[in-house]
């Protein structure tokens, strides 16, 4: 049912791309596919797998949208998002952020599973999003978590709107000290945007989040629950766009006795248009303070726009790990890909 709920909603996006249902919700997505050629070099032998891809970059399609409540002034607002496998590779549905909420006046107020405040902390400082250059494959911070409730203020002072964000443990070990976690905020994720002109800043901090990256790679002293503070300058002055990121990501628990781990990453990034180009380029490191982990990223690009909600692209991006324990790895891509919104 629910598969065909959403080819339902795909076929409605086709037909009308971009526009809401009357008195109702608004279907909406992108789909970015790109051919890559993909090179990992493995440990001192420097074995090298070589292969061809074609990868549908958390392509998506979802519907959103919100109706007046008999009560206060407020607002019902929804969401249901799904990541879409256009290449076929792997599940044809899988859920991204999905929630219930209510806005007003007083500000916004959700639950469900979506993006914690940390991640949104990093705006467009990422040039290379959803692609093999993403910011995720060597720094921490960028969950998505489920039973999240989040409240968002209104605008303040015109420019700043501050986000805060809590996880019931639900009964679970979410630290791993061995015991269940029972509060109602066993981890919470805050943040500060402020957003006026052409400068963006943002600053967050998460406590005991469970993270995809530490558990999926064993890094910050082989924790999944993480302590993470993360700082976001952005400017875009005409036509150029300039970043930087900077975070502290520590183990929420001391499990080994021997202190907690702790990372440190930095982000910076630059792009710059030339009518329908965006030349663009980042480079990014992580260092670990009681290891010789160490993590960079390069990518360079390029996207040449065929409309307002379509461009095509190439790019090129190095991921290099270099782990205290076990085998360096080089990740070598270049890509060439497209990408339509609707």
């Amino acid at each position: 049912m629910k598969k065909n709920l959403l080819a339902i909603a795909v076929g409605a996006a086709v037909a009308l791309p971009g526009l809401a249902l009357a008195d109702g919700p608004t279907v909406y997505g992108k789909v970015n596919i790109s051919l890559e050629n993909q090179e990992n070099e493995i440990g001192q032998s420097g074995s090298v797998d070589d292969d061809w891809s074609l990868n549908s970059n958390a392509s998506r399609v979802g519907i959103k949208g919100d109706f007046d409540l008999d009560f206060a002034g407020l607002k019902a607002i929804y969401q249901a998002e799904y990541q879409i496998s256009v290449d076929g590779d792997d599940d044809e549905f899988s859920q991204r952020n999905i929630f219930g909420g209510l806005a007003g006046d007083f500000g916004v107020l959700k639950a469900g599973k979506f993006d914690t405040p940390t991640k949104v902390a990093q705006g467009k400082v990422d040039q290379f999003n959803d692609l093999q250059g993403d910011i995720k494959n060597i720094m921490a911070g960028e969950n998505r978590a489920g039973n999240i409730v989040q409240y968002s203020t209104p605008l303040l002072a015109e420019m700043i709107t501050l986000n805060g964000a809590f996880i019931p443990g639900e009964g679970e070990d979410i630290d791993g000290d061995g015991k269940d976690d029972n509060d109602l905020a066993d981890s919470y994720s805050l943040s500060i945007v402020a957003e006026q002109g052409i400068f963006y800043g943002a600053l967050s901090h998460d406590t005991d989040i469970e993270d995809e990256l530490a558990m999926s790679s064993e890094r910050v002293g082989g924790a999944s629950t993480l302590d993470i503070t993360r700082a976001v300058v952005m400017l875009k002055p005409g036509n150029v766009e300039l970043g930087a990121l900077y975070q502290i990501a520590k183990e929420a628990e001391d499990l080994t006795g021997a202190g907690k781990g702790e990372e440190n990453s930095f982000l910076v990034s630059g792009a710059y248009k030339i009518d329908r180009w965006k030349l663009k380029a980042q480079y990014g490191l992580t260092e670990g303070d009681k290891s010789d982990d160490e993590a960079t990223l390069m990518a360079v690009g390029a996207d040449y726009k065929l409309a307002k909600a379509s461009k095509v692209y190439a790019y090129f991006s190095q991921v290099s790990l270099e782990p205290d324990a076990g085998e360096d790895r080089d990740d070598t891509t270049f890509g060439v890909g497209m990408e339509h919104k609707f």
